[in-house]
């Protein structure tokens, strides 16, 4: 299995708001993707979050669902909406376990 996380930080102008609807469109993402084992996202409230405000997080079944997510176009819907709301920056960690 493969766990896909993203850690995303926005400007100033982004709206909790906006940031709770980032949260929800990916979430209903699940039944657009297959190899899906669970899928999670979050606002985060760790004091060290060193300005990154949302979580989301993929499992994956294998290494070719998580190919098969990166151009999926219900995948890219919601991209598109993370950068139209002001993503400053993103870190990816793709791991096996």
């Amino acid at each position: 299995m493969i766990d896909h996380i993203v850690l995303v930080k926005f400007g100033e102008t982004t709206t909790q708001e906006q940031l709770q609807e980032v949260v929800d469109r990916f979430k209903a993402l699940r039944p657009h993707l297959t190899g899906i084992v669970d899928i999670q996202a979050g606002i985060n409230f760790s004091e060290k979050n060193k300005g990154y405000q949302v979580v989301l997080s993929v499992r994956f079944e294998d290494r070719a669902a998580l190919e098969a997510y990166g151009p999926n176009p219900e995948h890219q819907a919601v991209a598109a909406y993370i950068r139209e709301v002001g993503r400053e920056d993103s870190l990816i960690v793709d791991i096996e376990i």
